[in-house]
């Protein structure tokens, strides 16, 4: 059946995440149901883990909180944001964050939608794979324009430092979009080559907007080390005012506090300006009761034991995860360094479950989700004829490890099924 066309709107695509729950709701699925597995959810598992500070269970509102709040969120929040990554990645360097220097928004989505809108008529540097989100926030505005990055698999899913120079000066990019790390490969730029980045936008002057969103889901550190390896380019920006560095993240994933919907921007006081101008048209300001209740949250010993218990049962997930497709004949081009994501190449598999979007398919009678590749081919207004990723899947092991070994056993029968 078409869908009916009201007159003066356009149809707006649903994200990839989105479509398959969409999907899944028609055959049965429902919040809570014990009897899925939802291998295509985009959060983590929200409860307590081994050694994670207490979660949070309950809350007392200031009636004053009832009230609208600051469009970037109030001052106490905005300046514990800027405390915590002075503590942590900022010690002994002359120039520190503030509070003018944090936004608070109501979620990532809502973070990156103002800096799109902030964005001056330009070049806009993304790649290929990346947030399937991406794709729509890249349509609708239309001051500057997208283009994309390629990522191969023969490479890791990584960009060469001059290769990423070259895009830059030869496609004259004056912002470059990532997420690091990167959802969905999982592969993550650290160290070195973070600080090289760092420097290259600076002296190029092109923006670098970092989605941080997964900086404490990092693998590549020693397992159990103190404090617990976090990566973040706010380490490598020399001047807090004049280095061209957008850091975006929140609670969602690094707290495991998603259904909050509190996130900040860290970035150079006059983005932060604009960017306040942006969300007084756009949402209104974040969720104002919340905010006294995240203070700490970021206190950095929490932080620390919060990331050290991720790390820890995420790891052992992860590295289950990879057991368990090998076993199925779905592989991994290079395996994830962070996120909680397998970015699973199906080309092995028999037809037609070594097609993204036929494999998902076929996993709904088993009751599991998975997210087709295609959704992170990010391709704003379908510029590009041709498409990619058809043979890959996003594989997550957000899902606690009962909902995880279930799911994955339900993969096990799909593909048996095709044998």
């Amino acid at each position: 059946m078409s869908e009916t066309v009201i007159p003066g709107f356009r149809r707006v695509p649903r994200t990839g995440v989105i479509y398959v729950m969409h999907r899944a709701e028609q055959q049965g699925f429902t919040y809570g149901d014990p009897t899925w597995s939802n291998l295509g959810q985009g959060m983590p598992e929200t409860g307590k883990l081994p050694g994670a500070p207490p979660r949070i269970d309950n809350i007392t509102i200031d009636p004053l909180f009832q009230e609208y709040g600051p469009i970037t969120g109030e001052q106490m929040l905005r300046q514990k944001v800027a405390d915590l990554y002075n503590t942590v990645y900022r010690k002994g360097k002359a120039s520190q964050y503030t509070w003018r220097n944090v936004s608070i928004a109501g979620g990532g989505r809502a973070a990156l939608t103002r800096l799109a809108a902030a964005l001056g008529n330009i070049n806009m540097g993304h790649f290929l794979p990346d947030y399937t989100a991406y794709e729509e926030l890249l349509s609708v505005f239309k001051a500057f324009i997208p283009i994309p990055i390629l990522l191969d698999p023969e490479e890791g899913y990584q960009v060469s430092l001059a290769h990423l120079r070259k895009e830059i000066q030869g496609r004259g990019l004056q912002a470059l979009l990532a997420s690091n790390p990167c959802n969905p490969t999982g592969q993550l730029v650290e160290g070195e080559r973070l600080r090289l980045w760092v420097q290259m936008a600076r002296e190029l002057g092109c923006s670098l907007i970092l989605d941080e969103f997964y900086s404490h889901y990092i693998y590549t550190g020693y397992p159990g080390g103190q404090p617990p390896k976090m990566v973040s380019a706010a380490a490598y920006v020399d001047d807090v005012n004049t280095d061209p560095v957008i850091i975006v993240d929140g609670l969602t994933k690094n707290w495991r506090y998603p259904g909050w919907r509190i996130s900040w921007t860290l970035a150079p006081e006059e983005v932060v300006n604009a960017i306040a101008s942006a969300g007084s048209f756009l949402d209104g300001g974040p969720n104002h009761p919340f905010q006294a209740q995240v203070l700490n949250l970021l206190e950095p010993e929490s932080v620390y034991q919060e990331t050290a218990a991720i790390q820890a049962c995420f790891r052992q997930k992860r590295d289950y995860t990879l057991q368990r497709l090998r076993g199925m004949g779905i592989l991994a081009d290079a395996e994830p360094g962070g996120t909680f994501y397998v970015w699973a190449n199906l080309a092995q598999l028999p037809e037609p479950l070594n097609d993204g979007l036929a494999f998902f398919k076929e996993g709904l009678p088993e009751k599991v989700i998975t997210v087709p590749g295609i959704f992170f081919d990010v391709n704003p207004e379908q510029r590009r004829a041709h498409g990619r990723y058809g043979n890959y899947s996003r594989i997550s092991f957000g899902p606690s490890m009962p909902s995880l070994q279930r799911g994955l056993d339900a993969l096990e029968r799909v593909i048996a099924n095709h044998s």
